[in-house]
């Protein structure tokens, strides 16, 4: 997040700040508590039988975790969004890796390309992807492109307007200036989701912006100013080919409605979808328009619905109670809770106002873990080896009360597996912190949590 940007969205939260609060999850899970898991596949619902035969079938390749009961049937009527079978996921590290499946996608495109992303900046990645998308509109492919007002805040209009000229669909989100919104001018509402659907067949999302800053990966070491583009961030996605991608195909309409966008051009945006693989999925997709944020709620209950290890990986931590409160519960009845959080960031009020939260949490037995040699940006959950989690999510308050955001849910212990690899990698790039030792950190840390804590609704 950009300076410029981070002081906009700290002055919209002054002003809005009031507006909505985070529910009772323990009132809400209860009320969803005791439904029946029911999975789709490309023809559509499941049968009760079926759905209960791969539920029995997922647990019995998985060690016979009750999350899996729990959770599942609970995840779903709370999200309202189907588990999805015959999906193909691909995990994707780092901007170099993860640009390099979009423009291969991007080039096979043969009807339409959606794109959504909280920041497009105006550099060579930026450029690289403008060039593809103009040569490809050029050939009869219809490109649409979401861009969020704050999180391109930097973006001159004329990389845009360069676009539009060439035929592009360009719709500014939430415009900052009230003269252009179409709508009711809702300005603290930003569009933080990453998503990208080509042909409507495959779709990408996690935590990669449209920005030459995730050029270098992580695997280069170089300590520095965040701001600096040389400078490594360690980010994740995920690529998606299956009948799950029609999900988040809706997302991204239903936004371009929302947002009252021109009508688009009569393409193939939901064709029909066949099976790929054997990953299944749910897509999850949050508005400050739902009465509360789904993927709070869903992360929520997965960790109340833990029984052996959480690993959560995330840029921007600021807890509010219930979510601290669900990870000390959690180490309290013996789950292993471990927390990978930037080392550095590029939002030094973040960065102490989740410190803030480090003692109480190493108290009651949460292990944390700071990531070192890179910009930490990833949005990860892995439960129990079986319920991984990849999103645009943020652990703190702006991500669940104020911005669109979409997360998905993979069940199964063969993509948990690359789950536990990549969180595995990123610990020992990471730094354990000690109580002890943390106690005994400088008074000046101290005084920059404290104040950065008063700040947390905001963030």
């Amino acid at each position: 997040m950009n300076i410029r940007a981070a002081l906009v969205l700290v002055f919209l939260a002054l002003a809005t700040s009031a507006c909505a609060t985070l529910p009772d999850t323990d009132v809400l899970i209860e009320r969803h508590a005791g439904q029946t898991a029911r999975f789709e596949n490309a023809r559509g619902l499941l049968s009760t039988q079926k759905s209960a035969e791969i539920l029995a079938d997922l647990k019995r390749k998985s060690g016979d975790i009750d999350i899996l009961d729990k959770q599942v049937a609970l995840e779903q009527a709370i999200a309202g969004s189907p588990l999805t079978l015959g999906n193909r996921v691909t995990l994707l590290q780092d901007g170099t890796e993860t640009y390099a499946a979009m423009f291969a996608a991007i080039r096979k495109a043969r009807d339409h390309i959606n794109l959504e992303s909280y920041i497009i900046e105006d550099d060579d990645i930026g450029r690289q992807f403008s060039d593809l998308l103009l040569e490809q509109q050029g050939r009869g492919v219809q490109v649409n492109v979401i861009y969020d007002s704050v999180g391109a805040i930097n973006t001159p209009k004329a990389f845009f307007q360069r676009l539009t000229d060439g035929g592009v669909e360009v719709l500014e989100f939430n415009p900052l200036n009230p003269l252009a919104a179409k709508k009711e001018w809702l300005i603290n509402n930003r569009d933080h989701r990453k998503l990208l659907v080509v042909d409507g067949q495959t779709a990408f999302i996690g935590g990669i912006n449209i920005s030459s800053v995730y050029s270098s990966g992580s695997a280069v070491k170089r300590p520095g100013k965040t701001t600096d583009s040389t400078v490594a961030w360690r980010d994740t996605d995920l690529q998606i080919e299956g009948p799950v991608v029609s999900e988040l195909q809706k997302l991204f309409m239903e936004t371009w409605q929302k947002q009252r966008g021109q009508t688009l051009a009569a393409k193939k945006y939901f064709p029909e979808l066949k099976a790929q693989g054997k990953d299944i999925v749910r897509a999850i997709g949050s508005t400050p328009d739902d009465p509360y944020s789904l993927i709070y709620l869903t992360l929520i209950s997965a960790i109340g619905n833990a029984e052996r290890e959480i690993a959560l990986t995330n840029a921007y931590f600021v807890p509010d109670p219930q979510l601290l409160k669900s990870l000390i519960d959690a180490a309290a009845r013996g789950v292993k809770v471990k927390l990978i959080l930037p080392g550095h960031s590029d939002s030094e009020i973040v960065f102490h106002a989740g410190r803030s939260n480090y003692s109480v949490l190493l108290e009651a037995g949460v292990k944390i873990y700071e990531r070192q040699g890179a910009l930490l940006h990833s949005k990860t959950a892995l439960i129990d080896g079986v319920w991984s989690c990849v999103g645009s999510t943020n652990l703190d308050w702006r991500s669940f009360l104020d911005n669109d955001e979409v997360n998905a849910v993979i069940l199964g212990r063969e993509f948990a597996l690359q789950m536990q690899a990549m969180f595995d990698k990123d610990l020992k790039a990471s730094e354990a912190i000690d109580l002890e030792h943390w106690e005994r950190r400088s008074p000046i840390f101290k005084v920059k949590e404290w104040g950065s804590s008063l700040l947390q609704r905001l963030l």
